[in-house]
């Protein structure tokens, strides 16, 4: 048992059962036992690994939209560059190489890395030093201007809440005890005003999730970008909206029970995209529009040419399945999707133009 669980199940004992929402900032957020406070999860010696790991070629090209944004907008000469949820500094590290040769950007930008992790803000510090940046702990910290700004994976962390329909209305999903054991529960059914049009479009025993957490955060960047201008990409698994139980835990790389060892897994939920773009309003919301389909939009496939054509044996074999990875159907390219927002009127985001 972990040390979190003995917290969690004398708190449950003392207070009665928690929400998914509240178990899932416990286990990545406790400030001596969340799994982000403890360790750097990323890579092949941690417990999963997101696309900038599998290959330069997403920072790259995500990095070069944002460019090709920024100057669609006007090139402002003072703008914020900033990123959520940054990792280890990978994704912004390749963004910033594949944008030194764009006139101006560098010498406009401002970094600003959005980052709670002490662990993970020294492995961001030690790669992205050179470029001074500034941390700050909440979206709502970014200093005002036109903001420039990336999300990778970071939406799927936010605490969400379940809700399971019920004969009229729903059932929040809670965690209580069962033989001094983490279990499953269900509140009693009531009335939840924020899922009254989902009613309409799900059937008893269903699940649908929500995460207030999320629309918050979309609404604060999408009133700085409708505010002072700039652009959003943010690219997460999910769809438009939310059906069916997405919650899980993720260990060594591998699916494990959410309930199991509080602490010592990564806790994530499948994004619903349409609640972030409502939410961002007075923003216009670009998307979702599946990664694989974005990438190549990009030019991931003339960038893959390139790379391939310096490689040769073992290198060449890992260079190809990362491309294959990154944009098949039946690997990141179909279950990943991207949004983007925009002020009103401006362009969408490269790649996201409307098929």
């Amino acid at each position: 048992m972990t040390p979190l669980a003995e917290i969690l199940i004398r708190q449950i004992a003392r207070d009665g059962p928690i929400s998914v929402a509240d178990y899932m900032a416990a286990c990545l957020h406790h400030p001596q036992h969340g799994y982000y406070a403890t360790r750097d999860p990323l890579g092949a010696a941690g417990d999963f690994i997101t696309a900038p790991e599998i290959s330069q070629m997403f920072g790259e090209l995500m990095g070069l939209a944002l460019a090709q944004a920024w100057i669609d907008q006007g090139a402002p000469n003072r703008a914020v560059l900033a990123e959520l949820g940054p990792g280890r500094g990978t994704l912004m590290a390749d963004v910033l190489r594949a944008t030194a040769r764009v006139p101006g950007f560098h010498e406009a930008m401002q970094l600003c890395l959005v980052e709670s992790s002490p662990v993970l803000r020294a492995a961001q510090a030690d790669r992205l030093g050179s470029f001074d940046p500034v941390f700050v702990d909440q979206a709502g910290d970014l200093p005002d201007g036109p903001l420039f700004l990336l999300a990778n994976e970071f939406f799927d962390a936010l605490p969400v809440r379940q809700f399971q329909r019920g004969a009229a209305q729903w059932h929040e999903r809670m965690i209580g005890l069962g033989d001094g054991r983490l279990v499953w529960g269900l509140s009693p059914e009531k009335p939840v005003a924020a899922l009254d049009a989902r009613l309409a479009d799900t059937v008893p025993g269903q699940i649908v999730e929500t995460c207030a957490p999320a629309e918050a955060i979309a609404s604060e960047i999408g009133r700085r970008i409708a505010t002072f201008g700039g652009a959003a990409i943010i690219v997460d698994y999910g769809d438009s909206v939310s059906i069916g139980d997405t919650f899980q835990a993720v260990a060594g790389h591998a699916y494990a029970d959410p309930l199991a060892a509080p602490g010592a897994a990564d806790l994530t939920a499948h994004v619903a995209f349409a609640p972030l773009i409502a939410a961002a309003a007075p923003a216009d919301g670009h998307g979702p529009v599946p990664q694989g389909v974005v990438l190549e939009r990009l030019g991931i496939a003339a960038r893959a040419d390139a790379l391939a054509a310096r490689l040769g044996g073992a290198d060449l074999s890992a260079h190809l399945a990362a491309h294959r990875r990154l944009t098949h159907p039946d690997e990141m390219g179909n279950l990943f999707k991207v949004i983007g927002l925009t002020p009103t009127g401006a362009p969408a985001p490269p790649g996201l133009e409307p098929a």
